[in-house]
């Protein structure tokens, strides 16, 4: 008897580990996203308004951003539709996460244009000193509001209850794996893209603001107290837009930009 409960428990065992295997490894590659994007953003936050630089530099440097602040918290998915798929497609659950990956770089995508169209049109007029203070305050208080929009419920609602999503979205093989990453990162898109906007707003090449909207992310979606979680993010979005547009300086950790140079002594 002991042998046989022993023998039917080693699947199970054996399957939990490889759960774990495939937790700790999207932790692992995600500590590496972080090291790798603080070393390519080291000295380069100019605060609100920060340069992209080219597309193609930008999307290597958003990609690895997205793996360091987004696979902590979509690990739990991952690792759900890990044992749910494993003994249909081994490497589905990899694939899954490239998918995921590659919503989010087209998000990135639509960003960077965002960004280039803004300062083609409007120019000088979204210099620190003119309407980029606005501007940035303004979508930090627009994101606290969004928080509270019954489509932000929604979609942090297929993040937070990813058995739900998986069975409602299921597709079988490698190719499933990839359209249902795909599908999972739309509706984290939905969930995240004013929180990423207000990365944006307080400087996206700080590693300090990146953390800390990440940290927004990661409460967000594993925390069980979902609706005052949202409430409180809100409130925070909103203090530092109204701080950012009344009293930059005082914001911790805030690299504000300076547009108009001081005089040097003795010129006219």
């Amino acid at each position: 008897m002991v042998g046989l409960s022993q023998e039917g428990h080693a699947p199970a065992f054996a399957a939990a580990r490889a759960r774990l295997g495939l937790i700790a490894a999207l932790f692992g590659l995600a500590a590496i996203a972080w090291w790798s994007t603080a070393d390519r953003m080291r000295g380069m936050d100019d605060g609100p308004g920060t340069d992209l630089g080219a597309l193609g530099w930008f999307l290597g440097v958003w990609v690895v951003m997205m793996a360091a602040m987004m696979f902590p918290s979509v690990a739990p998915t991952v690792a759900l539709y890990a044992r749910m798929a494993r003994r249909r497609a081994p490497l589905a659950p990899f694939v899954f996460a490239a998918g995921y990956l590659v919503t989010w770089t087209a998000a990135g995508v639509v960003a960077y244009g965002l960004f280039v169209l803004g300062r083609s049109l409007l120019g000088e007029q979204l210099t620190w000193d003119g309407a980029g203070r606005w501007l940035a305050g303004g979508t930090l208080i627009a994101a606290a509001v969004y928080e509270l929009t019954p489509l932000k419920d929604v979609c942090l609602g297929k993040c937070r209850s990813p058995l739900g999503f998986l069975v409602g979205a299921w597709r079988d093989g490698v190719g499933g794996g990839f359209s249902m990453g795909l599908r999972h990162g739309a509706w984290c898109v939905g969930c995240c893209w004013a929180l990423m906007a207000s990365l944006f707003a307080l400087g996206v090449m700080s590693l300090a603001w990146m953390a800390f909207v990440a940290a927004l992310i990661a409460l967000e979606k594993t925390l069980p107290w979902g609706r005052p979680v949202t409430w409180g993010t809100a409130a925070v979005l909103l203090v530092l837009g109204i701080a950012l547009i009344a009293a930059p300086d005082a914001v911790p950790g805030m690299t504000v930009p300076h547009t108009m140079p001081e005089a040097m002594p003795g010129a006219m």
